[in-house]
């Protein structure tokens, strides 16, 4: 996992380190907009103990999190969400590496998924590779902070 952009510290964090850091595990409810919803038992790393670990700027605002899968718009852009500062240090806010006590599966994001558990489903990126501390989303993809967000969804999507 690579964190840069408004960062005192660059850093890149294997899967061993991330186990490492002060980690939570929390079961809760996934709610999709589309109408579904699932129960599981997350862990992970807190958001917050990389944050702590790369020192942001004053500047950041938001945490925008880079992922492995491209999504088929034509251009084969990777899949990006973000959220702010305030859920990027809320206490459930995971980096998550494991689920129902057992590795990551591939299908629900492995190695590393966000879990931002105040926020519907869409905000949970999977196959997270990077994260990027920035001021403003003006050069990031659409300009409103992530894949779905470009395409009309709502930046905030407060559960």
């Amino acid at each position: 996992l690579e964190v840069s952009g408004l960062v005192a510290q660059p850093r890149r964090f294997s899967l061993a380190e991330l186990r490492a850091l002060p980690s939570r595990t929390q079961i809760t409810r996934h709610d999709c907009v589309e109408g579904w919803s699932a129960i599981g038992k997350w862990q992970g790393a807190r958001l917050s103990a990389v944050l702590d670990a790369v020192q942001p700027a004053a500047a950041a605002r938001y945490v925008v999190f880079r992922c492995a899968d491209p999504m088929d718009d034509g251009g084969g852009s990777p899949y990006y969400e973000s959220i702010d500062m305030d859920d990027a240090y809320h206490e459930q806010t995971l980096l998550a590496y494991a689920l129902n006590d057992k590795p990551l599966p591939v299908a629900n994001g492995a190695p590393i998924r966000l879990r931002v558990e105040r926020q519907l489903g869409y905000k949970h990126a999977k196959y997270v590779m990077r994260l990027e501390l920035v001021e403003s989303f003006a050069s990031i993809g659409g300009g409103k902070g992530g894949y779905w967000e470009d395409q009309g969804y709502q930046w905030y999507a407060g559960i």
